[in-house]
């Protein structure tokens, strides 16, 4: 090669490199910050990292078996092996979902018949994907006041999905700490001054993070509030079955709105009763006026999940559709999720009383008052903090523990180290 052929090689060489460093210091995302971690998979993380034996995870959010490990249902099973034989292919679901399965998740909520010409269901990415899909539907076409009343202290991934749908996000009272139980008076005080046409959260049953939930008596006063305050109710059901063991009774409340003339959202989950949680099978419901009025919102559903993302995934919602349309295999799945509840029920009386026995003069009595997985100890961040040094137990700064990752084998460990920070 010549020498002036060298020169201008080495030239473009080095030309080339200076845009790249150019290209590099130019970077499209240099203003990103770093976001927090989640809180929960953080717990995890750190669960993971401890070395200590007896150490006990207190924060996730899936049930577990009594040996601590995840738990596949046998109904489940079966019914992965029908679709197996039955050798279905792998085409796109329609864009609102497998209408039997649609059909069958309302009338699991609301009973059997119950699925008519006002109501639509589609199905969504679990229950995170029916509060999306509700919330982005509310913000389009909700022709009342753009804003959503929230239990406080709520779900901490409700606030986040209202708002990025573009709904401003407000509380009413629900929690009270000094009893640990269900802020009533202050929830009717704050409800009786939501503006008319605003939408309220409400959980179905199991409510979360609290475990705390209202009497019969009381969804009754607050279905006649709701209904004269003129405000929209926006059920998410994420644990029917799963609280107490009875499909029926853990939908009371959203039966009890629907019979009473109320228009309703719905969301529902069978990342809990079915234990479906990889599956994201959910579904979301929208209880209307007349069913030209349900056309009409179906198809802009429909419009808003197109470019969201297409269609859901279909074989989830084949197991719930199997489950739930044969007489044996649903008959074994409540026999399941009764158990399932049970075990949690049960987890929380042999704390209570693993704490009393060990002396406690505190009250406890809310642990067994609470329902579903989730129960607000009332600890304080300090006595959260000494559990997770001192004893390797790990928890929310709240004080919330789940109840599914207590075992017969921990249950002692973990009421002595509670009583140890309480004492």
């Amino acid at each position: 090669m010549a020498h002036h052929q060298k020169i201008a090689l080495f030239s473009n060489q080095l030309l080339s490199a200076s845009n790249k460093n150019m290209l590099r210091s130019a970077s499209w995302f240099a203003g990103v910050k770093m976001g927090p971690p989640d809180a929960i998979l953080g717990i995890t993380e750190a669960f993971k990292r401890d070395a200590n034996p007896q150490k006990v995870n207190l924060g996730v959010g899936a049930y577990r078996d009594d040996a601590g490990k995840p738990f596949i249902l046998n109904s489940v099973l079966k019914a992965e092996q029908k679709i197996l034989d039955k050798k279905l292919d792998k085409e796109y679901s329609a864009i609102g979902g497998n209408a039997d399965f649609c059909k069958l998740s309302y009338e699991l909520a609301m009973g059997d018949g119950t699925y008519a010409d006002n109501v639509f269901t589609v199905q969504s990415i679990s229950g995170t994907g029916a509060l999306r899909l509700g919330a982005a539907f509310l913000n389009s076409f909700w022709e009342g006041n753009r804003e959503v009343y929230m239990p406080n202290p709520t779900w901490a991934n409700h606030i986040p999905i209202f708002q990025h749908s573009g709904l401003k996000v407000n509380t009413y009272r629900y929690y009270y700490p000094e009893t640990c139980g269900l802020d009533f008076k202050g929830a009717i005080e704050d409800i009786n001054k939501i503006p008319p046409k605003s939408i309220i959260l409400l959980h179905a049953c199991a409510h979360n993070p609290t475990g705390v939930d209202p009497k019969p008596e009381q969804w009754a006063e607050l279905s006649e509030l709701i209904r004269k305050r003129n405000l929209f109710p926006f059920f998410d059901m994420a644990y029917q079955g799963f609280a107490s063991g009875d499909c029926v009774k853990d939908a009371f409340a959203v039966r009890l709105f629907a019979k009473e003339g109320h228009h309703l959202a719905l969301c529902q989950s069978y990342a809990k009763n079915m234990g479906l949680y990889g599956e994201r099978s959910g579904a979301f419901s929208l209880l209307s006026d007349s069913k030209d009025e349900t056309d009409r919102c179906l198809s802009q559903m429909k419009i808003l999940i197109r470019p969201m993302y297409s269609n859901p995934p279909i074989h989830g919602a084949h197991i719930v559709r199997e489950i739930l349309s044969d007489k044996a295999l649903r008959s074994e799945w409540l026999v399941e999720v009764k158990d399932m509840a049970e075990r949690i029920i049960s987890m929380r009386t042999a704390l209570q009383n693993n704490l009393v026995k060990l002396g406690s003069t505190r009250p406890w009595n809310h642990i067994t008052d609470q329902i579903g997985m989730f129960c607000y100890t009332g600890l304080k961040p300090d006595q959260v903090e000494r559990l997770t040094k001192e004893f390797s137990i790990y928890l929310t700064k709240d004080g919330r523990i789940s109840m599914a990752g207590m075992t017969s084998k921990n249950v002692e460990y973990v009421a002595k180290a509670m009583h140890a920070v309480t004492a």
